[in-house]
């Protein structure tokens, strides 16, 4: 029997359900877990299932997060999407169910949960919970909003189907939620509009980026920047991928100031494989997507010349 059957099975065991994701969400961590949930509520309508979480900071338009009582954790299923480590789940409580799953894409470096469904081949976490709908269909509804909401989380995590983790069975995956109805159009303008702030500071994003003779790139965003830009952490995920658009580029960093002083890092490549660095910095993540953390600026300088040592070998294995 394979894992996503013990994971039916389970399912179906408890009648209360609570779905957990990751803090600082982004649209595949909200459209797995919501998604996953709108499913379950169409398909168990005698069930209790809720979302919960911290602030979805920006998304709103895609889901909203439920209060919920501690004592509702005794004797519930906990499910926790889209979550590499345990430290990153959205809300403490999510431990302190009778079990706990976890279904994830990312590398599978600490495995949590008493059930663990990692798929690393998958474009994101939506792929995974449609995969899971397609197996147990006969048993399992889906409703316009769960397929709007992991249609949303594959654009997300694809990149509008641009990043290499696009496979064809992303597409036909894709396609299948297509024909239900909702506003495809209207949801990628929502997920691509950035506000005039923002649009600013990519602008400084482009004016102050360091990049090597190796295409190893840096950015530095400060408080001061966040300040006269008027602009939260949350906000500066829209300009993750500018310095990709520079053919120069072939790897970098983004290194965004927190108020404590500590640096969030975000690390993107077009080939260097660059989750190793973030997993010695306190991160992981994907291959070619991932983030870390840096206490100051030396651990910021240390981190990019990881990222600059990434890039040489990278350009010799290929010369080679």
């Amino acid at each position: 029997m394979s894992v996503r059957n013990d994971i039916f099975s389970m399912i179906k065991e408890y009648e209360i359900i609570i779905i957990h994701r990751h803090q600082r969400p982004d649209p595949d961590a909200l459209g797995s877990q919501v998604g996953l949930a709108e499913i379950l509520r169409a398909s168990f309508p005698e069930k209790n299932i809720y979302q919960v979480g911290g602030p979805v900071e920006g998304l709103e338009f895609l889901a909203l997060m439920e209060d919920i009582a501690d004592s509702v954790y005794q004797g519930a299923l906990v499910i926790v999407t889209d979550t590499a480590n345990s430290p990153r789940v959205s809300d403490a409580r999510y431990a302190t169910g009778a079990k706990l799953i976890k279904i994830d894409h990312h590398p599978n470096d600490e495995p949590y949960g008493d059930l663990v469904w990692v798929n690393t081949q998958a474009s994101s976490c939506s792929e995974m919970i449609m995969d899971f709908y397609l197996e147990f269909q006969d048993e399992l509804v889906m409703s316009d909003n769960a397929a709007r909401l992991l249609y949303a989380g594959i654009v997300g995590d694809t990149g509008r189907f641009l990043y290499p983790a696009t496979t064809s069975h992303t597409l036909e995956v894709a396609a299948k939620l297509r024909n239900y109805n909702f506003d495809a159009t209207g949801l990628n303008r929502e997920l691509e509009q950035i506000s005039m702030s923002v649009a600013k500071l990519a602008g400084s994003v482009y004016q102050n980026l360091e990049v090597d003779t190796d295409g190893a790139g840096k950015v530095i965003i400060s408080q001061d920047m966040l300040t006269e830009y008027g602009i939260t952490d949350a906000e500066t995920a829209a300009v993750v991928p500018l310095p990709g658009t520079i053919d120069e580029v072939l790897a970098w960093g983004l290194f965004v100031q927190q108020p404590e002083g500590y640096y969030r890092v975000r690390l993107r490549s077009k080939g260097p494989v660059i989750n190793e660095i973030a997993k010695r910095h306190h991160g992981g993540g994907h291959p070619l997507a991932s983030g870390a953390n840096a206490k100051d600026m030396t651990e910021v300088q240390a981190i990019y010349e990881e990222i600059q040592q990434a890039c040489q070998e990278f350009i010799k294995r290929k010369e080679s």
